[in-house]
């Protein structure tokens, strides 16, 4: 049935070949044609703001002459509308804005070959229905705009179509088997959209198509069986849809493709991709992560010998690292975390020379590390976290491999102090994560002198005594975790962090579930107003909270629970005007809650319970939505969502 719908197409086709104007001999028509300038009258009559000025221009009755509206100099008729919303030249590039309504006269331009309007990301309105009347075009660019609706029926007669980008749009609906007649397109891009429905199986007739992106809708179904008759397929993006079933086979008749992204899907079954030597030669970037695919990485994966990046993680995938992942010696990216991988990394990893990034973790792979990994001179990133390793001590050629900055081995099992050589490493440290394991002793004082530090985990260790102050030396740190250790005395020198730096660069903070005692009244407002999350729960502190908190501008989370804060609460709270989430139960505050905290309007997660607040809940939103459980405890406190207060 397709296949006769498709036929049936050309009818009209060829009436409008024979219906043709006749060549003017040459001459340059001076005036529009009257159903082309009603056109393009009605598209401008529909916007009602164009910050690029180009429809001002749009006047008289030589319309061949108006600004992104070219000609065919013999008949006079409009062949091209060229309005896209990112206007450049050789000095500048400017995005300009055209709001208002797509008025559907645009199809009166029945000789346009290309239509372009996007990026003008104010234009509403829906693709029409008569879309199909412009039988000569051969690229239609709608994307960035807010169009609404179905993809009609109808563009399944623009035989002559070349490039269909429609992405970026607010499209719903399904997917219309018409769109496989378009037997010339090359370029297919409908992601970023609403789409729901399945993959049409007529889209295996778009057989020189070359890049092909649904990604970012809500497709269902099957991938169809046929995708490998698109032999000319460059680009696949199916990523970030409902899709389930198994990668079909015939995949592997994608001779051409160099790009294939299938990942945040439902698929399930094993990877059936290659077959054999010499299948998709091409392949350099690979995407199956986040899917329910099963079975053993497969062996013949080291046949993609142009593979760059390659991410397999978030699977059910099982058994041993292939050794034959070795022989992908153009390899850059290395994806394998969480899955349900056993055996030991193999020797042939170390092959690798032009690996950046390797990321293991999750799963349930042994030790020892070969040694032969110490080869991996470009190796940028390692994520061996939350293994079976038991490492006990980190290997030396970790610390000397010379472009490493990004080292995580979390879960690892290593044992004693966090050691030196860490300390001068051929590459600076910007990530370190040795988080979950037996680490001991203090936190060195060396490690200030990690000045290129952006984030430090040393949470769920056993890691004792003070903060030392040289800390107060990292420049560029932005994440801090110490949770649940057993560090003591004052916190006051991680809020000097940066403080040589205006701003500072810290943006999460957690110390909870240790024994400081103070520190919190040291909060230097210069190196924490850029901080989103701060958490401080299940210390020794008391005292009572600085007023210059209220500085904290950007907070969303602040956790001060289980510790021994005394007086009232701060007003100065009340001006987080971010806070999301506030836990301050299990404390000692005093006196009434004040009438300010009223005014955190994105409050969503509050506990001021078991305390020893007293007095009326301030009436009105947010606290009244609150549940009784973020007020009890405190014996004093009446009022909704309480019990009434006594007159």
């Amino acid at each position: 049935m397709a296949k006769m719908g498709c036929q049936m197409l050309w009818l009209p086709l060829a009436l409008t070949l024979m219906m043709a104007t006749v060549s003017t001999g040459g001459s340059i028509v001076e005036e529009c044609d009257p159903g082309d300038l009603k056109g393009l009258a009605s598209f401008r009559g529909g916007i009602h703001m164009d910050t690029s000025g180009r429809l001002a221009k749009w006047v008289g009755r030589r319309c061949c002459r108006w600004q992104g509206v070219s000609c065919n100099n013999e008949t006079g008729r409009v062949t091209e509308v060229h309005l896209p919303g990112f206007i450049s030249s050789v000095d500048f590039v400017f995005q300009s804005r055209m709001e208002g309504w797509f008025s559907p006269s645009i199809t009166l331009l029945t000789s346009l070959e290309v239509l372009d309007l996007g990026g003008l990301a104010g234009l509403s309105g829906r693709i029409p229905t008569s879309i199909g009347r412009l039988k000569n075009l051969r690229k239609l660019y709608l994307y960035g705009n807010k169009l609404r609706g179905s993809v009609p029926e109808s563009i399944g007669k623009l035989l002559k179509l070349e490039e269909l980008h429609l992405h970026e749009n607010r499209l719903s609906g399904f997917l219309p088997p018409t769109l496989g007649c378009l037997k010339n397109l090359n370029a297919l891009l409908l992601h970023s959209n609403r789409f729901t429905g399945s993959i049409p199986a007529s889209f295996s007739n778009l057989t020189n198509l070359m890049h092909l992106d649904l990604h970012a809708n809500s497709i269902t179904g099957h991938i169809p069986q046929n995708i490998g008759d698109l032999q000319l397929l460059k680009e696949l993006d199916l990523s970030d849809n409902l899709l389930n079933g198994e990668i079909p086979a015939s995949v592997n008749n994608l001779t051409s493709i160099s790009v294939m992204y299938l990942d945040a899907n439902h698929l399930e079954g094993e990877i059936p991709f290659p077959s054999n030597y010499g299948q998709m030669p091409l392949l350099g970037f690979l995407r199956l992560q986040n899917n329910q695919l099963g079975g053993k990485i497969p062996p013949n994966l080291g046949y993609l010998v142009s593979l760059q990046r390659v991410s397999l993680e978030n699977n059910k995938l099982e058994g041993a690292i292939p050794s034959s992942l070795g022989n992908l010696e153009a390899l850059t990216e290395l994806y394998l975390s969480s899955n349900k991988l056993s055996g030991v990394i193999p020797k042939s990893i170390g092959q690798l020379s032009h690996l950046i990034l390797l990321t293991l973790s999750h799963n349930s792979i042994q030790g020892p590390l070969p040694n032969e990994m110490s080869a991996l001179q470009n190796l940028q990133t390692l994520d061996l976290s939350f293994n079976s390793l038991t490492l006990n001590s980190i290997p030396r050629w970790v610390a000397e491999l010379p472009s490493l900055s990004r080292i995580y081995l979390a879960g690892c099992g290593i044992k004693g102090q966090i050691p030196a050589m860490l300390k001068s490493t051929p590459s600076p440290i910007q990530e370190l994560d040795l988080s979950a394991n037996d680490l001991t002793g203090g936190i060195p004082a060396w490690m200030g002198s990690l000045t290129q530090l952006y984030s430090l985990n040393l949470s769920r260790n056993q890691l004792s005594s003070s903060i030392p102050a040289s800390v107060a030396d990292f420049q560029e740190l932005g994440v801090l975790d110490l949770h649940s250790n057993n560090i003591t005395a004052s916190m006051e020198h991680v809020f000097k962090i940066g403080t040589s730096f205006p701003g500072g660069s810290l943006t999460y903070v957690d110390l909870s579930d240790n024994s400081f005692t103070s520190g919190i009244q040291q909060i230097s407002v210069g190196t924490l107003e850029r901080v989103v999350y701060l958490n401080l729960s299940h210390n020794l502190q008391e005292g009572k909270l600085p007023t210059s908190m209220e500085k904290l501008k950007a907070l969303q989370s602040l956790d001060l629970s289980y510790n021994k804060f005394g007086f009232g609460l701060v007003e100065a709270l009340a001006n987080l005007s971010h806070l999301e989430t506030l836990k301050l139960q299990r404390n000692q505050f005093t006196g009434r809650i004040p009438a300010e905290f009223l005014n955190l309007k994105n409050l969503k997660d509050l506990d001021l319970s078991d305390n020893l607040l007293v007095g009326e809940i301030p009436a009105g939103r947010p606290l009244s939505d609150f549940p009784q459980s973020c007020f009890t405890g405190n014996t004093g406190l009446c009022g909704k969502p309480l019990s009434s207060c006594k007159s």
